[in-house]
């Protein structure tokens, strides 16, 4: 589980692009860390990145990303780029001695990934796939439950994460890292992998594909060591939906808005013997709530605990397992059309 330790200095921060994520996410969560400072941020729009650097107090604004790695007053950087350019901004920053916290997917394949993390590895700096939702205290009691047989046996991971996109988008482009797989279904490979405490030893899949090539809609079946077995479903063309299930052997716990929390974070617990009518006697599912705590922050806190230490300790995540298994149901999944 992870250490509620505080790191020993502050981290000092770059962003390198001035993306969705970094307004809605990684920039306020260093702000409400407890161990990061934001000190530069860049975008190709020096405007932007003004602007940007003024609304958040950041110290530095760049025109170019590449300024950021110069910045010796910068420890690390975090990288909200398009997919195809994971690679060669992870390289570039290592190259530079920056810690890199990366934006899912890691990469574009397992090969690219395994290039990155051997390559940061060999400069003696840290790499983390930015899975902000592994570092929720919601995650945190709940794998801890699993594990200490909570709910019996885990025998059951189910994900569902979908929404539908501007048919312009470039999540659509396969030369970008495009498709639901690797955008919102790699959620839910993530969480069959976390709580199963293991790499899928099998996997079967589906896919409805875009024109383009990239899956709109995929599914897939995931087997684990220990007969656990996920279940994962994503969607580009489909209603919003973000929630997982875990199901064992003595009872159920459903996670809405799984990856997206509110501010007060809940779960259904479903005991072994509620059956169907469980509701019109009286023994419905138990309520659960958790911390609201930012998971953004938290992610940052963990990232620094990490630098200190030297190593990354559960539950971060170094993206090539990850992309092995993504890599594992792309390669797998049968075409369907209509």
């Amino acid at each position: 589980m992870p250490s509620s330790a505080p790191p020993p200095r502050p981290i000092r921060w770059g962003i390198l692009g001035c993306a969705r994520i970094t307004r809605r996410g990684l920039a306020p969560g260093i702000l409400a860390s407890e161990s990061g400072t934001l000190h530069a941020l860049a975008s190709r729009d020096g405007e932007t990145a003004t602007a940007w650097a003024g609304e958040f107090g950041a110290a530095r604004a760049y025109g170019d990303y590449r300024a950021v790695l110069d910045d010796p007053e910068v420890d690390a950087v975090y990288i909200p780029l398009p997919n195809e350019l994971h690679r060669p901004w992870v390289l570039a920053a290592a190259e530079a001695g920056k810690h890199v916290l990366c934006e899912k997917p890691l990469a574009l394949d397992a090969r690219e990934a395994a290039e990155m993390v051997d390559h940061c590895r060999s400069r003696g700096v840290l790499l983390m796939e930015a899975f902000m939702w592994r570092h929720q205290p919601r995650t945190a009691e709940l794998l801890g439950l699993v594990r200490s047989g909570g709910l019996g046996t885990l025998r059951l991971v189910r994900s569902s994460f979908s929404f539908p996109i501007d048919p312009g988008d470039w999540r659509l482009d396969p030369a970008r890292g495009g498709g639901a797989l690797w955008d919102v279904g790699c959620y839910g490979v993530n969480t069959c992998r976390l709580f199963a405490g293991a790499e899928p030893v099998a996997v079967r899949a589906m896919q409805r594909p875009h024109p383009s090539g990239v899956e709109l809609t995929l599914t897939a079946e995931l087997a684990f060591p220990g007969g656990v077995i996920g279940l994962v479903d994503c969607s580009f063309e489909a209603p919003f939906r973000c929630e997982y299930e875990l199901v064992g052997t003595s009872g159920s716990i459903r996670v809405p808005d799984a990856y997206l929390p509110p501010a007060r974070p809940t779960a259904l617990r479903f005991a072994a013997d509620g059956g169907p009518d469980a509701d019109v006697e009286g023994a419905g599912p138990e309520s659960l709530s958790f911390d609201g705590a930012d998971q953004y922050a938290r992610m940052v806190d963990a990232f620094a605990r990490a630098v200190s230490s030297g190593s990354l300790d559960l539950p971060a995540e170094d993206g090539l397992a990850q992309m092995r298994a993504l890599d594992l149901i792309r390669s797998s999944a049968l075409v369907v059309g209509g």
